[in-house]
C-alpha cells in the first residue's frame, strides 16, 4: 500500500438525485499514487455516482473532492483532464471514426493551442494502442467492433491522456475472461511502475481481491468497509451489505482470498 499522500480525496461528499432520498452522506474516500482502489457495493448504492463526483463530473451538494491538494472546483477543465480520466461505463462513440482517431482524441488536452500532434503524442497513442491489444485493428471503424473490443479502445483514449487518476466504471465488464485479466494486470502495472491512481468500480468481488491494493464497500450512502482485500472479505458484515452467505476459498496461486456466495437460509422455509 502506498505511504504517499493522497491525490485524490473525498471530504463529507454528499449527494441526492433530484426528488429522491440521499444517495451519498458524508462519505470520505482518499486515494494515492501507485494504489488501485476497488469500489464494490450493491446495486443502486451509489458507485457510479460517485465516480463522477470524484472526477468532476457531477458536483456535489454537500463536502469536497481535492486533487493534489486543490479543490476540484478550482482546476479548470483543461487542466483537470490532464490530470483525470474517467472511462464510464457506456461510453459512446461515432461508428464511423476509426479506432486510431478515437484514441487520438485523448490527447486534446495536452494539445493547447496546437492543430496537429506532435511525435509525442503519436508515440503515446501508438503505445496505449500496444497496451491495450487495439493496434492491430487501429484503422477499423468503431461501429464494426464487437462491445469487448470497444471497450479496450475506450480504455486506450483515457490512457492516451496520460492522467495522474484513472477512473472506470465497470471496466471489464464487456470483456471475455482472458481480457478481463489481461486488463487489470495491465492496470495494476501502471500503478506499479508508473505510478498511476487506479479507482475502479466492479461487481466483481475476487477480481476486486485478486488485483486491488484496497477495497471500499459503499452501502448506505458510506463507505461500509474498507482496507486490504483480506481485511474487507473476511469481515463479516460484508454478508449484511449483499444479504447473503460467502464462504472463503484459500487459493495459494492466486495469492488473495476467494468468495463463493450462496442465498440466506429462509427461517419461514426451516420451520414449515
Amino acid at each position: 500500500m502506498s505511504n504517499t499522500p493522497p491525490i485524490l480525496q473525498a471530504s463529507k461528499l454528499s449527494y441526492a438525485h433530484p426528488n429522491a432520498p440521499p444517495l451519498l452522506v458524508n462519505l470520505d474516500l482518499e486515494i494515492s499514487p501507485g494504489q488501485l482502489l476497488a469500489i464494490v457495493g450493491p446495486n443502486g448504492s451509489g458507485k457510479s455516482t460517485l465516480l463522477r463526483l470524484l472526477v468532476g463530473v457531477l458536483a456535489p451538494q454537500g463536502g469536497a473532492v481535492a486533487l493534489q491538494g486543490r479543490p476540484l472546483s478550482a482546476w479548470t477543465s483543461t487542466e483537470r483532464a490532464r490530470r483525470v480520466a474517467l472511462l464510464p461505463q457506456h461510453p459512446q462513440a461515432p461508428p464511423d471514426l476509426t479506432v486510431a482517431e478515437i484514441v487520438r482524441l485523448g490527447r486534446h488536452p495536452h494539445l493547447g493551442l496546437r492543430l496537429f500532434e506532435s511525435p509525442h503524442d503519436i508515440a503515446v497513442v501508438e503505445d496505449v494502442l500496444r497496451r491495450t491489444e487495439t493496434l492491430a485493428y487501429a484503422s477499423r471503424r468503431m461501429g464494426t467492433l464487437s462491445g469487448g473490443e470497444a471497450q479496450r479502445v475506450h480504455l486506450a483514449a483515457a490512457l492516451a491522456q496520460q492522467p495522474a487518476v484513472l477512473a472506470l466504471d465497470e471496466p471489464t465488464s464487456d470483456l471475455d475472461l482472458s481480457h478481463q485479466l489481461r486488463v487489470l494486470r495491465m492496470l495494476r502495472s501502471l500503478t506499479r511502475d508508473e505510478g498511476l491512481a487506479v479507482v475502479l468500480i466492479t461487481h466483481d468481488l475476487n477480481l476486486a481481491a485478486r488485483f486491488a491494493d484496497r477495497i471500499g464497500v459503499l452501502h448506505g450512502g458510506r463507505i461500509a468497509l474498507a482496507g486490504t482485500p483480506e481485511q474487507v472479505l473476511r469481515d463479516s458484515s460484508l454478508e449484511d451489505v449483499y444479504q447473503v452467505q460467502f464462504k472463503m476459498l484459500s487459493v495459494a496461486e492466486l495469492g488473495a482470498p476467494m468468495l463463493v456466495a450462496q442465498e440466506r437460509p429462509n427461517p419461514k422455509a426451516a420451520r414449515s
